[in-house]
């Protein structure tokens, strides 16, 4: 069965990953999103964030695709929302390899961060994937709708995320006060299953990429064991080391080869970009 990557940076979803059936689930709690209260302090209506994606393997360098995320104002059952999209896409030189016409959607409540409405409409080699999940924090459910199926609805922990929800809650995450080889839990719903995740603090670190040189916090996602990825924290990713920890660069091997995702574009940031060293 298709699945999608674990955790925080989806301008992988190029990448079309598959998940393993099985692993734990954390227990159902009973609702209470104070508890899951997360403040913005990082991105606003208006932030477009554009990424390049590449695939290595035997020292050949392809440009594989683009992933274009944007943020806007909403509202959504009775709820002031953020309305965030992740449109991916192969380029037309490397469709015959793979092709891929993804689109993601989430409404994110502005007060808790929490998802509202997930939408998942992708086309990855000719494999089609619908899945529409409407989320219910008070009452621990979220209720799926997979490839127009009749609904089905599910038992959520508290604070559980989608996949692009997911993105824009860990860059609000402040690493201000965690350890090098500290863990951050993160609850993450998609196809029918709930997944324990976390994302390991590396500390700090300077890097140069096509848009300058910056300095970045460093950090590890959990990945599970599909087809494609190996499992494990192999997953490396650089956000911006300022107030709007944009996701700079993201690099990890997969069962042939590696992958690597860079921010080329960037506009309606909330903060300046005082991370940026030099061009």
């Amino acid at each position: 069965m298709k699945k999608l990557l674990l955790v925080v940076i989806t301008v992988l979803i190029l990448t079309a990953p598959s998940w393993n059936e099985g692993g734990t689930k954390p227990d159902s709690q009973a609702g209470d999103t104070n508890s899951c209260l997360t403040v913005n302090n990082s991105f606003i209506a208006g932030e477009q964030l554009r990424y390049k994606v590449g695939y290595k393997w035997y020292g050949l360098n392809f440009n594989a695709g683009e992933v274009l995320f944007t943020v806007k104002n909403a509202r959504i059952m009775k709820r002031s929302a953020y309305h965030m999209t992740a449109i991916g896409k192969t380029y037309r030189t490397y469709d015959w390899f793979f092709k891929v016409r993804d689109r993601f959607e989430t409404f994110v409540d502005k007060e808790t961060l929490l998802p509202l409405k997930f939408i998942r409409d992708v086309d990855e080699g000719g494999y089609l994937i619908y899945e529409n999940i409407t989320f219910d924090h008070a009452n621990n459910e979220a209720t799926e709708i997979k490839d127009y199926k009749k609904p089905k609805t599910y038992k959520i922990p508290d604070c559980t995320q989608d996949v692009l929800s997911i993105i824009y809650m860990a860059r609000c995450i402040d690493f201000s006060n965690t350890a090098i080889n500290d863990t951050i839990p993160i609850t993450l719903f998609l196809d029918e299953e709930v997944w324990p995740l976390y994302i390991r603090y590396l500390g700090k670190s300077i890097i140069k990429t096509k848009l300058g040189k910056f300095r970045c916090v460093k950090f590890k996602p959990l990945t599970i064991d599909g087809t494609i990825f190996t499992g494990g924290e192999d997953m490396v990713i650089y956000a911006t080391d300022d107030d709007n920890h944009l996701p700079l660069l993201v690099e990890t091997p997969i069962v042939v080869g590696k992958i690597k995702a860079e921010l080329y574009s960037y506009s309606g940031l909330k903060h300046p970009l005082t991370s940026k060293i030099e061009d």
